[in-house]
């Protein structure tokens, strides 16, 4: 008997009818890309735009009768956060949430709204889960983001539906963090399909997986800020360690440019809005760290869909930038009537579209009759992006630098 799959099996008949049974959809666009079946399993249109709210209702459910006479308390800046406040008010528990300073104003209110009392401390993570734990000392039940049995079953219930719905998939690509994620789908898999590849996919940038599995042994890494914030987890945690190095086969990681390509892929081509920890197995695509074979089937899980406007707008145009989509320059012309009408009629000519148009007169080191246009255009590509600076020149326009 395999009580690993047993566990996983009895969160999928208590979730059932409390979560969304998210869709696993084909995708003919990135399937023509990589040469191979490839299949999006959005947890992105989950309760709270987030896988993680499974493990958090199964933790709380299974053990109802023996929580904290004070509810739950958990530490998170994000998806977590959520997952717990939502869980916890279905199950009629109340639930204490620590959010470092600087979490999200948006998700600040979310978690309110999902019933979670907010309390703003630590300019850390780790200063807030050093808050939760003394708040579970007052007669309240800490709800780990990850390291926990419970946890990672209810995060295993991902894979039952992936098999559910494609009963034969040759690779799943899955985000790592702290490991909860792949860890219940792992064990999912590798106990229904052995042959199944299970690779995890984490941010180059907070490399804690890589570095555990090369090593043998728990580490903490150093991490700088990522557009997959949801992953950027310095350490695995002891209980997904074993479980990842029994049941994934390997690990890679993708850098921010390729996380940020990835996303705006899934936006533009398949009208997926996915956080940036969403996006990295398609990045993993994209980077080659991980290569389709022609007919294989493969499965990317996109975790969640939380992000912030400000930084979706900025990842974005970082995506259009790098893609040759967007395309920025500045010129010095004659301050004349009609100058810069024909400056953008080289620009119209030749089929870009203007988006931003800054026109500065001020510029210290400029002649009087001098002035400087700075122009933000939206083009098809590189090759477009070079035959409108060679217009430009062939009008007598030089670019500044």
């Amino acid at each position: 008997m395999n009580m690993e799959l047993d566990r996983i099996r009895d969160a999928a008949r208590v979730l059932k009818a409390r979560i969304i049974r998210t869709p696993l959809v084909y995708s003919p666009t990135l399937s023509d890309l990589f040469g191979a079946d490839v299949y999006l399993k959005l947890e992105n249109l989950q309760k709270t735009g987030s896988f993680k709210v499974r493990g958090a209702t199964y933790k709380i459910l299974k053990n109802r009768d023996k929580l904290g006479p004070r509810g739950v308390v958990a530490a998170s800046a994000g998806n977590h956060a959520q997952g717990v406040a939502l869980a916890a008010r279905q199950a009629g528990v109340p639930a204490v949430i620590v959010m470092p300073v600087w979490a999200s104003i948006t998700k600040q209110i979310a978690t309110r709204n999902y019933g979670g009392d907010v309390i703003l401390h630590g300019t850390s993570l780790s200063e807030s889960l050093d808050k939760a734990l003394e708040l579970s000392r007052e007669g309240r039940t800490f709800i780990h983001p990850f390291d926990d049995e419970d946890i990672m079953a209810g995060q295993g219930t991902v894979g039952l539906e992936i098999l559910e719905d494609l009963p034969d998939p040759d690779l799943v690509l899955v985000p790592v963090g702290g490991g909860g994620l792949i860890g219940g789908i792992g064990t999912a898999i590798k106990a229904l399909r052995p042959r199944t590849q299970v690779v995890g996919v984490e941010a180059a940038v907070c490399p804690s997986a890589n570095e555990a599995l090369r090593t043998g042994r728990l580490v903490a890494v150093g991490s700088a800020q990522s557009i997959a914030d949801g992953i950027a987890v310095k350490r695995l945690g002891e209980k997904t360690f074993e479980v990842i190095r029994r049941r994934v086969d390997r690990v890679v990681t993708v850098d921010e440019e390729h996380i940020a390509e990835a996303l705006l892929l899934l936006l533009e081509r398949k009208k997926v809005l996915a956080e940036g920890a969403g996006a990295v197995p398609l990045g993993a695509l994209l980077t080659g760290a991980v290569r389709c074979e022609k007919g294989r089937k493969v499965v990317l899980v996109v975790s969640g869909g939380n992000v912030d406007s400000p930084l979706l707008g900025r990842v974005l145009t970082k995506g259009l930038l790098k893609s040759g989509r967007l395309m920025r320059f500045t010129v010095q012309v004659d301050d004349v009537p009609g100058s810069l009408a024909r400056l953008l009629g080289v620009v119209a000519a030749h089929g870009a579209n203007v988006l931003h148009i800054y026109h500065d007169r001020n510029v210290p080191d400029l002649p009087l009759h001098v002035t400087r246009v700075e122009l933000e255009v939206e083009t098809r590509g590189f090759d477009h992006m070079e035959a409108l600076t060679e217009a430009l020149k062939t009008a007598g326009y030089q670019l500044v630098p």
